[in-house]
């Protein structure tokens, strides 16, 4: 390993579970790329008979995602990478890259960060109201799709990061789910 910090951003599960030794975190900001339920989870949130969504990094010129960036604790780096390898490429939907990305304070850095893959087939695009429809209805090893939905949203509130696109899905599936 070089001697550089090891960082990871997060932007769905990994800011209330990052499962790995964290040493800092930190606000961030990565560009060029959206949060998005542009990914069919046919593992932790749905099947393959019901596929729920996840949420995945979809690249687009312009956008840019608030999350969170962790800074690994020193010595811990190549266990965190075999771990997150091993949670985030279960399907191979997502890559993993080294990108920059903003830290609130000022500083910069280059993270590990997992974005889809849109030659995938797990990747899709769908319009809000049918991610709500999915997501009221799946559920998978993990847990039901409206846990992680609810999660990320609470979790990104708590940390005053604006996600409205979050923010709507999440009220439009507790009306679909009560």
């Amino acid at each position: 390993m070089n001697n550089r910090p090891l960082w990871v951003f997060g932007y769905a599960s990994l800011i209330w579970d990052p499962g790995f030794p964290v040493a800092e975190q930190a606000l961030a900001k990565l560009s060029g790329y959206a949060r998005s339920f542009c990914m069919r989870s046919i593992h932790h949130r749905g099947t393959s008979e019901i596929p729920g969504l996840v949420l995945a990094l979809d690249e687009m010129p312009g956008a840019a995602c608030q999350g969170v960036a962790f800074r690994v604790e020193d010595g811990a780096e190549d266990h965190t990478l075999e771990y997150l390898r091993e949670r985030e490429l279960i399907s191979s939907a997502y890559l993993e890259k080294n990108l920059p990305i903003s830290l609130k304070d000022g500083r910069e850095a280059e993270a590990v960060v997992y974005v889809i893959d849109t030659d995938h087939v797990q990747y899709c695009g769908l319009e809000l109201d049918e991610q709500a429809r999915i997501i009221a209805q799946a559920v998978g090893g993990r847990g039901p799709n409206t846990e992680y939905l609810y999660n990320t949203a609470e979790h990104l509130a708590e940390l005053g990061i604006a996600d409205p696109d979050l923010n709507w899905l999440a009220e439009r599936v507790r009306t679909l789910t009560s």
